[in-house]
């Protein structure tokens, strides 16, 4: 069950009885005239590099470095920068971030700066130019890079790496990666980290120095480049100041304005709409639009919520004939690229209204459609999900928040300074904005108060994420004795991090051995796998542990078993993605899907696999190592795509939504790639992989790029 944090001013609302009826007519506090008379296209002039870009380049000469700067305040050219520096000594680099849009969004822009022969880019979907001077992919890539060159007894292929969201360092999911690549670089390949939101960086480059035996330095910018004015929206329709402002210099505080404060603590305040009702958003559109707030960015709590919210804007038609026209030449040019496209539910919307809908259950070639328009000046709003906020780039002039609280996949919890400033960084275009907003909408999830408080709080720190999974150990032992291992996990983030806490809590001691915890987790896995043959008495990897520590992959040991049992069908590339399908699935339930639905044969494939590996899951659990228990949705949608049926097809007989269809797809992909690497072991089933990869990357899998017309002023 879903449990939402209800605010102390909001218990109140549950006990009303009549909600107050507004009407919304556009107004706004006098205070604000000066503050909108900024609003317009900064002069442009020539580009100067900033002091901390000039500072962080110097320091990348002979140290590491970590930029903490807000977003559009110039990263990536300390990093273009640097890159064209070591270019011209003849060296390499490897950029390296979390998303693969954004990786295929730098490969576009370093090719035009560097040339197309001198970039290449791996992501796993995409391996092109791989021997190329600067290479741009997935951290992901990048680590296994790590693995292999270990496990040769060589250094990595660069001498320059990048990591662009180095918060991911944090990431409950990925962090580990980010982890182990910062612990098995070579100290003789500097490193230069970007991120706007890491609170410690003081403590993250204490951490590195310390590992690496090089300083590494932080270069720290504050200020944004756009400056951000909050606001609130009245449900009347009137927009208010946010914030009002006591004291100056270090002692200067933000507090609640006046008649914000006044609303916050009303018993029963008017509200914009009825109990889990969306607000009219056409109406508010029309507010922004009086303002010239447009375009915005609204960021909704559900999926659903973002879909519902453009029928919300029927009231808001595009006026501007000259966006108008534009509007319906790209749309033109969309719907000739792609008949799906084309057909979409959403594209009346998109080109009559100016919104759009971004979220994870969008195809992912529409939501690049939704992107590419929304950079290029021609939409009002997008409504989307805080996941946007993360990698995406397309900002807005304005940011609206519904909600104080953001969902984190299990629990509805408030939002985190850096999930508010995640946002709230795409507020203010940078050349086009003087200045950007945030605009606080009231309703039964909203907490003002928290909203003041986080606009100026610093990011969240970033703790280690790392934890031992049976890939990671499988590959360390390529390349490592166990008692290296033992010194590996000793220079991770948690070893320093509880070391540090440790000492600050012991009058200063130091404490022995602080990643005893790793280490004992360590052996469990390393006991188990000695226990089901992947590993010798001594430590070694076995020939089982050799070749299935190829599998890069979630659940690399079942996937190993299901092959060492003959359990995979490996000579039919349907039933092979099929059976794959199973190992990546996170549904929650098995949806309605009639058995009789099932094809006989991918039902006895299903039912060998997951009898035959049975027992070694049994087995498994008894150690505390749990796996999902296979289930036959995912199987049944993969088979479906893999044999050719339409998509809407598999959509209808499936009920998923079109985006977690696509990505249940490619991380299947995934790991069949995987496989495919298994080819001197098992070359039926590697062939067979390829062969089934051929048959689930097609449209509208596959994502056509559309080539971005330059921004135009369509105000």
């Amino acid at each position: 069950m879903v449990h939402r944090k209800r605010f102390p001013e909001k218990r109140r609302w549950k006990r009303r009885k009549k909600t107050p009826a507004v009407h919304i007519r556009p107004e706004a506090d006098a205070r604000l005239k000066k503050v909108f008379a900024e609003i317009g296209v900064p002069e442009q002039i020539p580009f100067t590099p900033d002091a901390f870009q000039l500072e962080a380049v110097e320091a990348i000469r002979r140290y590491d470095c970590l930029v903490t700067a807000p977003t559009g305040a110039g990263k990536t050219w300390i990093a273009t920068e640097t890159i064209s520096e070591f270019l011209n000594k003849g060296k390499r680099a490897w950029y390296a971030s979390p998303l693969k849009a954004l990786s295929n969004a730098k490969y576009v822009e370093f090719s035009e700066l560097f040339g197309p022969e001198t970039v290449g880019i791996l992501t796993g979907d995409r391996k092109e130019n791989p021997e190329a001077p600067v290479i741009v992919g997935t951290t992901e890539i990048l680590r296994n890079q790590l693995y292999d060159a270990m496990h040769r007894g060589e250094s990595l292929n660069a001498d320059f790496v990048v990591l662009d969201e180095a918060h991911f360092l944090g990431d409950a999911d990925r962090g580990v990666v980010w982890e182990e690549i910062l612990i098995y670089l070579p100290p003789r390949i500097p490193i230069l980290m970007l991120s706007a939101t890491v609170g410690n960086a003081e403590e993250i480059a204490g951490w590195l120095s310390a590992i690496r035996l090089k300083k590494c330095v932080v270069v720290k910018e504050t200020r944004r480049p756009v400056p951000l004015y909050p606001l609130f929206f009245h449900p009347s329709g009137r927009l208010f100041p946010l914030l009002s402002e006591s004291g100056t210099g270090a002692r200067k505080k933000s507090r609640l304005h006046k008649k914000v404060a006044e609303y916050a603590a009303m018993p029963h305040p008017p509200r914009l709409a009825p109990p889990n009702r969306l607000p009219p958003f056409g109406a508010i559109l029309r507010v922004l639009r009086k303002y010239k707030l447009l375009p915005a960015i609204f960021f909704l709590k559900s999926r659903s919520d973002c879909d519902t919210a453009l029928d919300l804007c029927t009231e808001n038609p595009i006026q501007n004939e000259a966006r108008k026209a534009a509007v319906s030449r790209k749309i033109e040019e969309i719907c000739a690229a792609s008949q799906r496209i084309a057909r979409h539910r959403q594209l009346w919307q998109l080109e009559h209204l100016g919104v759009g809908s971004h979220h994870s259950g969008q195809l992912p070639a529409w939501k690049l459609v939704v992107e590419k328009m929304m950079t290029e000046g021609l939409l009002d709003a997008v409504f989307a999900t805080s996941t946007v906020a993360a990698g995406v780039n397309f900002p807005a002039r304005t940011v609206v928040f519904l909600n104080s609280d953001r969902f984190n996949g299990r629990e509805f919890l408030p939002m985190t300074p850096t999930e508010f400033h995640q946002m709230t960084g795409r507020a203010g275009r940078r050349g086009m904005d003087r200045i950007g907003f945030a605009v606080a909408l009231p309703g039964k999830f909203m907490d003002l108060k928290l909203i003041a408080d986080l606009i100026d709080q610093a990011p969240t720190d970033v703790a280690s994420q790392i934890k031992i999974n049976f890939s990671m150990v499988l590959n360390l032992l390529l390349s490592h004795t166990p008692e290296q291992i033992e010194g590996l996990l000793a220079k991770s983030l948690a070893a320093y991090q509880i070391g540090e806490w440790a000492q600050r809590h012991s009058g200063g001691r130091p404490q022995a051995n602080p990643s005893k915890i790793l280490w004992r987790d360590f052996m469990r896995h390393l006991s188990f796998l000695a226990e089901t043959g992947f590993v010798d008495p001594e430590g070694r990897l076995t020939h089982d542990g050799q070749w299935a520590s190829r599998l890069r992959v979630d659940q690399p040991l079942l996937i190993a078993e299901g092959f060492r049992q003959n359990l995979f069908p490996e000579t039919d590339p349907a039933l092979l993605a099929a059976v794959t399908s199973v190992f990546v699935f996170e549904g929650e339930s098995e949806g309605d899907i009639p058995r009789k639905e099932v094809p006989r044969r991918l039902e006895k494939a299903f039912a060998a696999l997951a009898e035959g590996l049975s027992p070694f899951v049994e087995k498994m659990a008894k150690r505390r190592f749990f796996a999902n228990p296979p289930r036959i949705t995912p199987a049944f949608t993969l088979y479906l795509w893999a044999s050719g049926q339409p998509w809407e097809t598999v959509l209808k007989k499936t009920g998923m939504a079109e985006g977690d269809l696509a990505m249940l797809i490619l991380r299947t992909v995934d790991n069949l790639r995987h496989v495919a690497a298994l080819e001197e072991v098992f070359p039926d089933a590697a062939a067979t992989a390829l062969n089934a990869i051929d048959l689930l990357m097609r449209d509208p899998v596959i994502v056509e790029e559309l080539e971005p017309e330059p921004l135009q002023d369509l105000d």
